[in-house]
């Protein structure tokens, strides 16, 4: 019998990676995804814990389910309600006894017990589930083969945790210890995802370039031997990765973005601060120099290639020079991107416990605004430097007007043009006639005809790709 399943995700890719494969895993018990909440027979919040009051925003939500859930049993239909991810693992304790709805809890490593879980909380007396602790087992072992199509654009988790704990961040406490799948296990899953139609894959990791999976001879593989593997696969036009840590850029993997044409142009690699005070207080095992000299490494190999990062204003005890550090390392490297955020405290984490450093929310807020502006310049800046130049885009949706078309360049803009929904799941040259601060505007270069790589059926036999040592 076909029942209708609602996930709905905060966060990061990972997240939503992990989203996709809650649907995998339950599509044997005829789940089937729904676009809504109402209706459906299982609802799943998905969330994070990276953003500010993100348990508070989560239990909002759990208030308004808790109407549809008590509404549907008035008409003698079951909702299962369940929420997973950083915020479930963090303080699942918590959700349960707030929210005594809520049939079932777990965190982001055992969702692939999710059958055993809804079977159980169906019993006759089977009461509610938590699950939040860590396996000895990798979920990926359990999960099922077949992916659901992600589309032309797909992600996949090649790692995940983090070992190196940065005192403002939860990952560590919420995702684990750093683990890297096989490189086997991996190559078959971007296969499968070719095979379903995507052109594009992100690997995906919390801190992706310190994959060191097993190699088919039993050796270790870091990320630029994997990347030129995958890079191998028939129709597989591009590669890209995200979430990157300055000190896990080796020589190997910056030597892929080089030599690996399906490599993007683009990497994202937080710096957090241009302090080296509050880089070392935030123990991120590396200073602003060390930064430096990775980027210089890194725009050597790729010229063109553009960077984005993350920045954290008002840490505790940041300084008015602190902040000015971290003002000049954005002039002086420059970003066609970046994310910015005025620090919270999470509980758990070290730098929740520094109370007397605390900076007021009023400084933040002017810190951040300043960053803001001068990240927003320069990305307007480089986004209108392609005014006139021509370049490849990936259509990958609908754009928000009536026969606009939209896709992103190699260097991750988002482009949109005026053309017919044919052009979906192509690659075509655009001229770029406009720039805006978060897009780019162009035409197909010569007629819309001439859109080239046509996303064709992916059969099994052309995607048989060796995985060699």
């Amino acid at each position: 019998m076909s029942k209708t399943l609602f996930i709905k995700t905060w966060g990061c890719q990972m997240n939503a990676y992990d989203s996709a494969r809650m649907a995998d895993v339950l599509a044997p018990l005829g789940y089937r995804p729904t676009d809504s909440a109402d209706g459906a027979d299982m609802v799943i919040l998905n969330t994070c814990h990276i953003r500010e009051k993100a348990a508070e925003k989560v239990f909002s939500e759990l208030g308004r389910l808790r109407e549809l859930k008590s509404e549907r049993a008035d008409q003698g239909q079951r909702v299962i309600l369940a929420v997973a991810g950083c915020v479930a693992q963090a303080e699942g304790a918590e959700i349960m006894a707030r929210a005594p709805y809520v049939d079932i809890v777990f965190g982001p490593q055992t969702y692939h017990q999710l059958p055993e879980m809804v079977d159980r909380v169906t019993r006759p007396h089977g009461g509610r589930v938590i699950r939040t602790d860590f396996p000895p087992d990798s979920k990926f072992d359990s999960l099922p083969a077949d992916t659901a199509g992600q589309g032309v654009t797909a992600f996949l988790s090649v790692q995940e945790g983090c070992d190196k704990f940065c005192t403002f961040c939860v990952v560590p406490y919420t995702r684990g210890a750093e683990f890297s799948r096989p490189a086997t296990s991996i190559v078959a899953e971007a296969q499968r995802l070719v095979a379903a139609g995507a052109r594009e894959i992100t690997l995906l990791g919390q801190n992706v370039n310190a994959y060191h999976g097993e190699a088919p001879d039993g050796t270790s593989w870091g990320l630029g031997r994997l990347i030129r593997m995958l890079a191998d696969i028939p129709e597989l036009a591009r590669l890209r990765y995200t979430t990157s840590h300055p000190c896990d850029m080796d020589d190997d993997l910056i030597a892929a973005h080089a030599t690996v044409p399906q490599l993007m142009p683009f990497l994202h690699l937080p710096v957090q601060s241009g302090s080296n005070r509050v880089l070392a207080a935030m123990n991120r095992k590396h200073d602003s120099d060390d930064y430096r000299r990775i980027v210089e490494r890194i725009r050597a190999a790729r010229p063109d290639l553009a960077l984005s990062s993350d920045f954290i204003v008002g840490f505790p005890d940041e300084q008015e020079r602190d902040f000015e550090d971290t003002l000049r390392l954005v002039d002086e490297i420059g970003f066609a991107q970046a994310y910015s955020f005025k620090y919270s405290p999470r509980p758990g984490t070290p730098a929740a416990g520094m109370i007397r450093n605390q900076i007021p929310e009023q400084v933040k807020i002017e810190r951040l605004a300043a960053l803001q502006d001068l990240i927003n310049r320069q990305q307007l800046a480089y986004n209108r430097s392609f005014i006139g130049r021509t370049v490849p885009v990936l259509f990958d949706r609908r754009g928000k007007r009536q026969g606009q078309i939209m896709g992103r360049t190699p260097f991750m803009q988002s482009v949109y043009v005026h053309a017919p929904d044919r052009g979906l799941a192509t690659i075509a040259e655009v001229t770029i006639t406009g720039a805006h601060a978060n897009s780019l505007s162009g035409t197909l270069a010569g007629t819309a005809a001439a859109m080239t790589l046509p996303l064709v059926p992916a059969r099994a036999a052309a995607m048989a790709v060796e995985v060699a040592s």
